[in-house]
Order: structure tokens, then sequence, then C-alpha cells
């Protein structure tokens, strides 16, 4: 059967402004003429004469974080417990048979930024679609802020996911989700701007807090999300293993049909 694969990944690029300043990526680019002298390191005697064209090897030192680019989150990032007090899983716990899945794409670009998503937001669209969602399905929301990668504006761009809607998705049997914005709650300014006027603790990072109650496994800064059919094809979604660590890049691809 014809299959084509589609890249849903953003490239991890150093000091682009789509982070907070602790979180930029820097990248330092070490090229062929340095790799020269450091392979003279392991080839006493060496000279560039030895090498082709003078050129060793090329390498790169990266200081990002563990949440810089398309990554995956897991449990210990929300907290150190889930699922009625159990340890929180890391993302070297993720269980592997997680990673490959049914898709399924809603469609929320058409809600403002800052939005909160509800249940009911989820169900009109899986009622339109003629769908239910079903048991580990992995769930991925469009809110077009990926437009915005790679600008300042990205960090407030899109609308996010809350603690009732985000318990909605995983009790129906889901254990990965994805957002192509920053953040699976929305953005933070905006729930910052709620809490600073109501002052309700509830509207803090809710979203993430609800894996507390029940665990799971959310992606953010995917992209690429409207080159795919609503559901029908398959998402694969391995995190980078790291020991202890609360998230892991991936390189997230779809697998669709024709």
């Amino acid at each position: 059967m014809p299959r084509r694969f589609i890249d849903l990944s953003i490239a991890i690029e150093s000091g682009l402004p789509s982070d907070p300043p602790l979180m930029i990526p820097k990248i330092t680019y070490l090229d062929h003429k340095i790799g020269a002298q450091t392979m003279q390191l392991f080839y006493p005697g060496l000279t560039g004469g030895d090498l082709p064209g003078g050129n060793g090897w090329a390498m790169e030192v990266l200081e990002l974080s563990t949440h810089a680019g398309t990554h995956m989150d897991a449990p210990w990032h929300y907290a150190p417990t889930q699922d009625g007090g159990k340890q929180a899983l890391t993302i070297d716990q993720f269980p592997i048979e997680w990673a490959v899945g049914n898709g399924v794409v809603l469609d929320f670009t058409g809600l403002p930024d800052g939005y909160n998503i509800m249940p009911e937001d989820i169900e009109e669209r899986l009622d339109g679609m003629g769908y239910r969602l079903k048991e580990g399905d992995i769930f991925l929301a469009r809110t077009g802020a990926d437009a915005y990668w790679g600008t300042p504006e990205y960090l407030v761009k899109g609308c996010g996911f809350g603690r009732a809607s985000t318990l909605w998705i995983v009790n129906q049997g889901v254990h990965v989700v994805g957002t192509d914005a920053w953040s699976w709650d929305r953005p933070l300014p905006f729930q910052a701007e709620e809490f600073g006027r109501t002052h309700d603790a509830s509207l803090i990072w809710e979203g993430h807090f609800a894996g507390i109650e029940k665990g799971y496994f959310q992606i953010e800064k995917l992209t690429n999300l409207h080159e795919l059919p609503p559901t029908g094809f398959t998402f694969y979604c391995f995190p980078v293993k790291i020991k202890g660590a609360s998230a892991g890049w991936i390189r997230a691809v779809a697998e669709v049909p024709g």
C-alpha cells in the first residue's frame, strides 16, 4: 500500500526567542578545521596534511532544556506523584508501546488565543468527525500556534487545555496527547492574568496538574498538523531516553496512507 511520511517536528535552533530566556537553546558549531585539531588528541603526530583537504570531523555542543524543540513531557514534569500517590513516571520509563498509535487531530484554530478548551469543545469536533476516541489513540490539537514559531509571539499564541478537558481525554483511554503550541495548557500569561484578577489557584497550570490525578504523557511544539487527515494515520513519537528526566526530545512523524 502506498504511504508517505510527514515530519511533525520543529528543529532545535540556537538563539530563537520562542522560549523564555532560561530555556533558549545554545548551539556551538565546531567545524571541520576545528575537528582536525581535536583529532590530534586521538592520533598523535597527525597533521592537517594527513587529512582530506585538511578537514577532520564536525560536531556540535548543545546547551538546552529537555523541553526545547518538539518534546514529550513525562508525568514527573507535573508532580512527584500520579494516579493516587504512585511515583510519577520519568521519560525513561515511558512505555515504548505507547509511542506508536492511531493519530487523531482536532482543529481548534477557530478559537481565540488563550481560550481554555472544555470537554464540550472536544465532543463537538469529534461528533463532526463521527469519531469516538478509543484506547491507545494519540490525541493531537491543532491550534495554529506553530505559524509563529521562531518569534516571541509564539509564547502567547494558541488555545490550550485545562483540567476538565485533559481528564476527559485521558479517561477515554488516551495515554499520549500533543499540541502545536508552546504548552499543553493555554499560554501562561492568560492564566496569570486571570489568576491575578480572581486569585483562583485552580487556574494555575491546570492541564499539567491534571496528571497528578491521572498520569499521561504530552507532546509540545509540534508542527505541520494541517497536513494530516483528522484520523486514519499512524503517529510515531519515541522520546530520547534521559535517565530520571521530566521530558525528552522526539522526532514526531506521521505515516499517512496513499
